[in-house]
């Protein structure tokens, strides 16, 4: 119990540390963002990006919650909430009969791959399919939902009849699935398979996407941060729903302190193995890996102190100059060594979730940098990101270490966080 006390009392401080940021910039800083060529075609390139549609970008069908959680504020400059409501609610119609959220939707007819596609009868036109060594996607359409009656002020969606429960009835399900099917008693944190920190590709063989027996289940922080969100989320749109989820929060983020911070370096650990144990080689010390992405999340979440987000951001910046790589999208550093996942698009170092530079996941931690007050920071490590915007002429999915654009040319994810950290920029002149 005092253990707990202590945890809560730290978060308390953390809030009050948080609530108090006053960010103050100087007029000097001001002119640059408002001058900025970068910031102006990255923004007008955003909404081009995005008036196209909604899947995550021109290498995909699908519509992706991950990805549409990213995106879905920037659609509303360009789409009618109708649009926006009515993605949302086809991936309640195709919600899983044990409350589990689908990965994403495909029209039907475009279904030409051999994939193990699901499908419901609330939702007769499309074909959805779910990457199960994921942990994030009920988190993420929460916040999605969240993000779409901030942007929108349209609270109705709550209330809307999905099959015979409204959607708010089905966000409280697709929680409940994570803590009926995804919750692990003894460290009192979310579980998962084993994948490069908010990756969804796992080292056991074949396309690596799915659990099975081969699986390495795994604890880790991204899922939990998203979880913690989601949480938070979901008692501010719904306030009754607190006596149930607000003691769950607490006690998720007293445990992801207390077992995935290692306080000495300063950083998250990136698994906590289960029964099976580590799928990679007994001498491999896997904790001198640094997850960027996890650790965003996790400063979303909340969890860091603001003396522990500059650490994290010097930590980021120093190992992206040990990579040589352009920017603190890095994945993680140092990368998993060739051969330790069996799906050839993780090897070799510094490919894809293994190392790759993801504005995905950057531009969140420069919106974090801007909501904690780290303003000079954030704009000095946004510029790589938007530079290569302009430079490729569009958002591609990830860069390699030498900073060469990969992937789809039109990942709206990454359209969607560097648009909203540039609006955050803009309004501290406000």
């Amino acid at each position: 119990m005092q253990k707990i006390i202590a945890y809560t009392s730290f978060f308390l401080v953390l809030l009050a540390t948080s609530c108090q940021n006053s960010t103050k910039v100087n007029n000097e800083l001001l002119q640059q963002i408002s001058q900025n060529e970068y910031f102006a075609f990255t923004k007008n390139k955003a909404l081009e990006v995005i008036s196209s549609g909604f899947n995550a970008g021109d290498g995909y069908r699908e519509v992706w919650i991950r990805d549409y959680n990213t995106f879905i504020e920037l659609s509303a400059e360009v789409f009618p909430k109708e649009e926006l409501k009515e993605n949302l609610l086809v991936f309640f119609r195709m919600q899983g009969d044990d409350g589990n959220i689908i990965d994403g939707f495909t029209p039907k007819e475009q279904v030409d791959v051999d994939y193990d596609f699901s499908y419901s009868e609330l939702e007769p036109r499309y074909a959805a399919h779910k990457n199960t060594v994921e942990t994030d996607q009920e988190s993420s359409l929460v916040q999605a939902v969240y993000k779409y009656i901030n942007v929108t002020g349209d609270s109705t969606i709550l209330s809307e009849m999905v099959g015979d429960k409204t959607v708010a009835k089905r966000i409280e399900w697709a929680m409940d699935f994570l803590m009926q099917h995804r919750f692990n008693p003894k460290y009192g944190l979310i579980i998962g398979a084993t994948t490069a920190d908010w990756g969804d590709v796992q080292p056991e063989h074949g396309w690596g996407v799915d659990l099975d027996q081969n699986t390495h289940p795994a604890i880790d922080i991204y899922d939990n941060a998203m979880f913690i969100i989601a949480l938070n989320n979901l008692m501010e749109m719904h306030p009754d729903s607190k006596e149930k989820w607000s003691e769950i929060r607490d006690n998720i983020q007293a445990n992801a302190r207390k077992h995935l911070w290692d306080e000495e370096h300063q950083k998250f650990i990136p698994h906590i193995y289960l029964e099976k144990g580590s799928p990679f080689p007994d001498d491999f010390d896997e904790n001198q890996i640094y997850y960027f992405g996890g650790t965003t999340i996790a400063i979303e979440a909340g969890l860091l102190s603001k003396n522990e987000i500059k650490a994290s951001l010097d930590e980021m910046v120093n190992r992206v100059k040990q990579a040589g790589a352009p920017s603190i999208g890095l994945t993680l550093y140092p990368p998993y060594p060739e051969g330790f996942f069996v799906n050839k698009i993780m090897n070799p170092e510094y490919s894809y979730q293994n190392g790759g530079d993801w504005t995905w996941f950057g531009g969140r931690m420069i919106q974090q940098l801007i909501q904690y007050g780290f303003v000079e920071e954030a704009y000095e490590q946004i510029q790589p990101m938007v530079k290569r915007v302009k430079d490729n002429n569009g958002f591609y999915e990830w860069y390699t270490v030498d900073n060469k654009p990969k992937g789809s040319g039109t990942f709206r994810g990454s359209a969607g966080v560097l648009y909203k950290a540039i609006t955050m920029f803009e309004s501290l002149d406000k």
